[in-house]
Order: structure tokens, then C-alpha cells, then sequence
């Protein structure tokens, strides 16, 4: 997650984007990243579990679109919107080119998504994944072409953020890996490649410093606001860990700590703190309070 801002007028409209893209699951994340596609210039279709759940996710991606207009983006909203399809089943992305699960941070889930989008694309169509944590290897386990999968993990939120991390399973293609640094750089960001591994780089380290920094305010070494400010302006992070942590969601954070403290042991065991916090309903600012209060 990093809040630097881009401007949408230095997205490279066309440039390497895919024609035609699909994203599995319209929440937060799957509706941001359609944003970035069609601003590139891709017809995007979004598929969700239901009507309502649909008219939701079309709901934020025009709303954001309409945010991009507002700041001076070149093309105007209807014609953004025409970009966007929303529907209920996953044989709408047969035509599509690649398509981007985008679905709750549950490998079980995940890997029955996976499966059930593969069987409806071509064999030339790419997949992707947007998991944070989740290792592509075993998520590429399921799949009959994991040559042409790998990891695409946006970061929230996606349309201010430059970031994409592009996560390399065994079996992924070269070729794909190239088409993926193409893509990213059309969607006007920043790729950078990792192998597959626990957390990959960016969740491992930020998890670390957001678990490390919850501890301090568990053991009263200082308050938050401290805290973040000591990494603000002595390292010049843009965020502190734990303003951070309210942004991505304490949830979620929980869900990638507990992930890693499988993987990695215990030195990614989940403070209590982010428990009671996540327990209470206290998730940051999606919920109007966390460690710090978003109302």
C-alpha cells in the first residue's frame, strides 16, 4: 500500500494494456483495478456472485471514474463507462485476454476461482491472481496452464497507488512475465518482479513493520501517532505503519500476518492487539476507527 498520488493524465492509454480484461470480484481492490484498465483503454468485464454485488462494483468503478474526469482525465465519463461490462457467470471472460482474480484473501477460495475461470478462457488467455500473500505455486497447483499464471498484486488503493508487484510461480512463462511489465507500465505504474515466496517482498516487510510498530503501542512504548510519526519524518515513509495499517484494513493485515506466521513462523505471530482491534470491528478507516478515527 503506499498513498503517493499519480496523476491519471500520465497513464499511457492503449500502450500494451489488453483488450479486453476480466476481474473476478468488484470490492475494493477488484473495482480499483478495473479503473486502471479502462483507463488504459481495455473493455473490462467484471463478474460477482450476484445482482446486487454487481450493481455495487459498477457503482465504485463509474464513481471512481468520475474522480479521474474531475481531475482533468482527457476522455469523458460515458465514454468510460461503455468500457465496463458486469456480469454473474465466469463464461463472460471467454474473450478476454487476461483475466485478474480479485476475491477475499482465502486460498481455498482463491483456488476454486482460479479453477473455475480457467476452464473458460482460451489456452492463449493469461490469469493472474491479486493475492498479497497466498503463494502462486500453490494456487498454480490447481491449474491445467500455470505457465500462464502468475501474481498481479495491486495495492489500495489502486487508483492513487504506482505500485504493482508481479509474482513469478516455477511454472510461469517468460513471455508471460514480459507481457506483465508491459501491462503495468500501461496502466501508468511501476512494475517490480519477485519469485514466489512467503508474502513475496512487499506484504513481508510492510506486515513486519506494521506487527513490530503494534506491539510498541501494545506495550506502551508510544502512542500512534508517534509512532507513524517517527517513520514519517525520520525515514520519510509516506504513511506510518499504523496509519497504514488503517488504510489496508486491520482485517487484513491479520489475514496476511496469520498466512505468514504459517509459513515463516513465529516471528509474524499476530500481536492480540490486532485481534481485540479486528474482534471488536475495529478495522481502520473502512470502519471509521482503528488505531486512529476515520469519522
Amino acid at each position: 500500500m503506499t498513498e503517493q498520488q499519480i496523476d491519471d493524465t500520465d497513464a499511457v492509454v492503449g500502450a500494451g494494456a489488453p483488450e479486453r480484461v476480466g476481474v473476478l470480484g468488484g470490492g475494493r481492490m477488484g473495482a480499483g483495478i478495473a479503473h486502471a484498465f479502462v483507463l488504459a483503454g481495455s473493455q473490462v468485464i467484471i463478474v460477482e456472485r450476484d445482482a446486487a454485488a454487481a450493481d455495487a462494483a459498477r457503482g465504485r468503478v463509474t464513481e471512481s471514474l468520475r474522480a479521474s474526469v474531475e481531475r482533468g482525465w482527457s476522455e469523458p465519463l460515458v465514454e468510460l463507462e461503455g468500457r465496463i461490462t458486469v456480469a454473474l457467470d465466469v463464461d463472460a471472460f471467454t474473450d478476454s485476454g487476461l483475466v485478474i482474480e480479485a476475491v477475499p484473501e482465502d486460498e481455498g477460495l482463491k483456488a476454486d476461482a482460479l479453477a473455475r475461470v480457467e476452464a473458460v478462457l482460451t489456452d492463449r488467455a493469461a490469469l493472474a491472481s491479486n493475492t498479497s500473500s497466498v503463494s502462486i505455486d500453490r494456487l498454480a497447483a490447481g491449474l491445467t496452464r500455470p505457465e500462464r499464471f502468475l501474481g498481479l498484486h495491486f495495492f489500495n488503493p489502486v487508483p492513487a497507488s504506482a505500485l504493482v508487484e508481479i509474482v513469478l510461480g516455477d511454472a510461469t512463462a517468460p513471455a508471460l512475465a514480459n507481457d506483465a511489465r508491459a501491462w503495468v507500465e500501461a496502466l501508468g505504474k511501476t512494475p517490480v518482479t519477485v519469485h514466489d515466496a512467503p508474502g513475496f517482498a512487499s506484504s513481508r516487510l510492510g506486515v513486519a513493520l506494521g506487527l513490530e510498530a503494534i506491539r510498541m503501542v501494545e506495550e506502551g512504548v508510544a502512542s500512534p501517532g508517534d509512532i507513524d510519526a517517527a517513520m514519517e519524518l525520520g525515514y520519510k515513509h509516506p504513511a506510518g505503519p499504523l496509519r497504514t495499517t488503517d488504510i489496508v484494513g486491520l482485517d487484513v493485515r491479520l489475514g496476511i500476518a496469520e498466512q505468514l506466521h504459517r509459513d515463516l513462523g513465529e516471528r509474524f505471530a499476530p500481536p492480540q492487539l490486532l485481534r481485540d482491534m479486528v474482534a471488536e470491528g475495529r478495522l481502520g478507516k473502512k470502519a471509521g476507527r482503528g488505531f486512529y478515527d476515520w469519522t
